[in-house]
């Protein structure tokens, strides 16, 4: 190798790792270095938890199934890659979304943005709340704000500003619902850390969220869709990376059991050691692997316990197709959302047919259903009958849905949805603060990190990328 290359070994093939390699070579040739990159990922496929199932005219999302449009770092990367002319958005006639409360379906009143009321009137006509729970979260337009900027759980914050009884009942299911969590486990400012910023700034969470610029998934139908898909699924977006990174070296089934330090003894740099026994020499390593299994392999080398304090929650998607006529009532939203109160089996049920119009026939209807959260995962490692029963159950008592399913899709995610402490952010500062002193040229970044949705993996690992190309350039 001559003075201008540098060997980079990326463990782990998801979206986080692809992108990496993406952007490594890519800020790396800039700065005038040659990469020789080579991806390892333990699976058999890249991707990560994105799967695609084409099946009978339907577009099935066995994993994440749509991204929000307003982090743009996936409608960028998707720029680049020359596909963002594949993105759809939500159907616009969808724009109704339902809470379950004492075994019935609600209308989200409009102006709930991520779970807080914006607009008055609408949020006093909602049967999700009582009287006495909705003149408990008006009290947040006069309670004293809280000037700390420490951080605190997500669950302690609502309750605080907008009282128990809307915590439960609207911004629970909305809000955990993104992470299978326990709200009051979750950290505010690694959450949704705007909430605490309204506060401060407005000394009102409501007026807060008023006057602000409301984000565009505020459910009250706005004109721009919230969230963005590809026509042909997500996993265009993996297959366009996996095209593109044609010069990089891509290895399936290849599983790392360690990682070694040279530095210092006449080899440079560090050794990558696979279970084949194989032994790989590298300059730099970007760790993309879930929480523990970072963990796990830089353990022997730094202490890593803020990535053990990162605990994982199982969920499964259960999609079901019927027929269109055989399924009674009304689909004339988008779906709904089930609080934990409620005591179901599911979590959350998307109106997949119609929410996305290019994943199911005319004449068919695709549902997605959502099992797992914090507290409640014992249901995802059900039999597969099992536990099809348990989302029909929910389904004939929730939306009277009698009808056989044409057929039904289960996908398992077991530890997929990393939680963040409180004081997260603080934690995993102090993690990379160790990392970069003790172990230069190891990185670490993903969804355990700083953000758990498709476009968070893709900024944070553009974000490593020019952190690493602008390094080497300072040292050059």
């Amino acid at each position: 190798m001559n003075d201008a290359s540098r060997k980079v070994a990326i463990i782990g093939g998801g979206l986080t790792g692809l992108s990496a390699a993406f952007y490594i070579r890519k800020f790396y040739k800039e700065k005038g270095f040659k990469p020789e990159i080579v991806i390892l990922e333990q699976d058999k496929v890249l991707g990560g938890k994105i799967e695609t199932l084409h099946r009978d005219g339907f577009v099935i999302e066995k994993g994440p199934d749509s991204f929000l449009a307003r982090k743009t770092a996936m409608i960028d990367l998707a720029q680049e890659l020359e596909i963002d002319h594949e993105l759809v958005s939500t159907n616009p006639e969808a724009k109704k979304t339902y809470i379950v409360n004492q075994g019935r379906l609600h209308p989200m009143p409009s102006g709930l943005v991520l779970g807080v009321p914006t607009e008055l009137g609408p949020f006093l006509k909602t049967g999700l709340v009582s009287w006495r729970g909705k003149f408990r979260a008006l009290m947040d337009l006069v309670r004293a704000p809280r000037q700390s900027s420490e951080d605190e759980s997500l669950g302690a914050f609502i309750e605080r500003r907008l009282g128990a009884e809307v915590l439960s009942n609207m911004t629970e299911p909305l809000l955990a619902g993104i992470y299978a969590g326990d709200t009051y486990r979750l950290s505010l400012q690694s959450t949704f850390p705007q909430f605490g910023e309204m506060e401060r700034k407005y000394g009102s969470l409501i007026k807060g969220m008023m006057t602000g610029k409301k984000p565009v998934e505020t459910h009250t139908g706005t004109k721009k869709s919230a969230f963005l898909t590809f026509r042909q699924g997500l996993q265009s977006l993996v297959h366009a990376l996996v095209h593109d990174l044609d010069d990089v070296e891509q290895r399936l089934e290849t599983k790392v059991s360690s990682i070694e330090d040279h530095r210092g003894s006449d080899q440079a740099g560090y050794t990558v050691a696979l279970a084949s026994g194989e032994r790989i020499i590298v300059d730099d390593v970007v760790v993309t692997t879930p929480a523990f299994a970072a963990a796990d392999l830089l353990r022997p080398l730094v202490d890593v316990s803020e990535l053990d304090a990162i605990n994982y929650v199982s969920v499964a998607n259960v999609v079901l197709a019927f027929e269109r006529q055989d399924v009674s009532g009304s689909f004339d939203g988008s779906g709904f959302l089930v609080p934990r109160k409620e005591g179901r089996n599911i979590t959350a049920c998307t109106w997949t047919g119609v929410k996305w119009l290019h994943t199911s026939p005319e004449d068919k209807m695709l549902l997605r259903c959502y099992v797992g959260r914090f507290g409640d995962e014992e249901k995802v490692s059900y039999p597969d009958a099992d536990l099809i029963e348990l989302v029909r159950k929910d389904l004939r008592e929730l939306m009277n849905i009698t009808a056989e399913p044409l057929f039904v899709e289960i996908t398992r995610l077991p530890k997929s949805m990393p939680q963040y402490p409180v004081h997260h952010l603080q934690h995993i500062a102090e993690f990379r603060d160790r990392l970069e002193r003790e172990l230069p040229g190891i990185y670490a970044t993903g969804a355990a990190f700083d953000g758990v949705g498709l476009p968070d993996c893709i900024r944070q690992a553009k974000e490593l990328a020019e952190q690493m190309a602008s390094k080497l350039a300072v040292q050059k």
